[in-house]
């Protein structure tokens, strides 16, 4: 089922087998002992991520909690009035959903779902790129969503990727997502990355933002007994990148958007790397870029995290 599908749940494992999650996941550590796959959190994936990458249906089945949560968080980011991109993935899909409900916005994405999910929204303008359509991921691609991007100018992009390393920042599997990847992030004025656990320390063929780009990570807080995830976050944050990580609060499932308070960000030592916005793009409201916000008051070391 992984050499078919590229990556598959415990869950759809222990239905296939007629077994319980336990016996599966002792059977799924086994079986990464001997090379012939690695786990991921709720599932497992062909080993060597540099050149697979699994589709959305696979996608869609691994870390929902997480994403759900992720999600919640980074809406939070989001103001009114504001121009935004939103790049693919299942995580920013379900961003999307929860910014249905912000008044004023408008939101520039090469994402079939992540416009579906905005499609019925009364006050949400929704700007599609060009492209050619990725049917594995519902995303459009190529040198028409590229070109669509030129000139445009917006307050932030939020994205998610394959991999996330301090040492290369996000990464994907795909040459053609990433370079529509790279195009939306030129299109912004800060960079959020939006990534579960399972992504942290794990790194793929392509490179579509450095670390030294990424403004603000938006994660869940790993297991305790994932050092490999802690370890890159304390990393991440001594590169200058401002992490959120979704806490009990703000991990409650459904649309509810957590409070403000809810989420905990990683106080950065010395200045802001931020990018110097621009001008107003053809056809969109004016961006407007934000200062820091008043979540900054509450940060909290990732070192913590280590400690649990």
């Amino acid at each position: 089922m992984v050499r078919a599908n590229g990556a598959v749940s415990l869950r759809e494992l222990a239905r296939v087998v007629q077994t319980s999650e336990v016996t599966v996941r002792r059977d799924v550590r086994a079986l990464e002992a001997e090379g012939l796959l690695d786990r991921r959190h709720g599932g497992a994936v062909l080993p060597g991520g540099f050149t697979r990458e699994s589709g959305f249906p696979q996608k869609s089945h691994l870390a929902t909690a997480e994403k759900t949560a992720i999600a919640d968080l980074a809406a939070n980011f989001v103001e009114e009035g504001e121009a935004i991109v939103v790049g693919a993935g299942t995580t920013t899909q379900e961003l999307a959903r929860r910014l249905a409900r912000v008044p004023g916005l408008t939101v520039v994405t090469n994402s079939l779902l992540v416009a579906q999910a905005l499609a019925h929204a009364n006050r949400v303008e929704v700007v599609m790129t060009g492209g050619t359509l990725r049917g594995s991921n519902y995303a459009l691609v190529g040198s028409g969503a590229e070109q669509s991007l030129q000139g445009l100018r917006v307050s932030r992009a939020f994205l998610s990727g394959s991999g996330l390393t301090a040492e290369r920042g996000l990464s994907t599997s795909n040459m053609l997502s990433a370079s529509v990847d790279r195009a939306l992030v030129q299109a912004a004025a800060e960079v959020v990355v939006l990534a579960d656990h399972t992504k942290l320390g794990t790194d793929t063929m392509f490179q579509t933002v450095p670390t030294d780009v990424i403004t603000r990570l938006v994660t869940d807080e790993p297991p305790p007994h994932d050092d490999r995830a802690a370890t890159e976050l304390q990393a991440l944050a001594d590169q200058g990148v401002q992490i959120a990580v979704t806490g009990a609060a703000g991990s409650v499932g459904g649309d509810s958007v957590p409070p403000r308070q809810a989420r905990r960000d990683v106080a950065l030592p010395g200045p802001r790397r931020g990018q110097v916005p621009g001008a107003g793009a053809s056809g969109l409201r004016a961006a407007t870029v934000l200062g820091e916000t008043s979540a900054g008051s509450e940060r909290a070391r990732v070192a913590d995290l280590r400690r649990r």
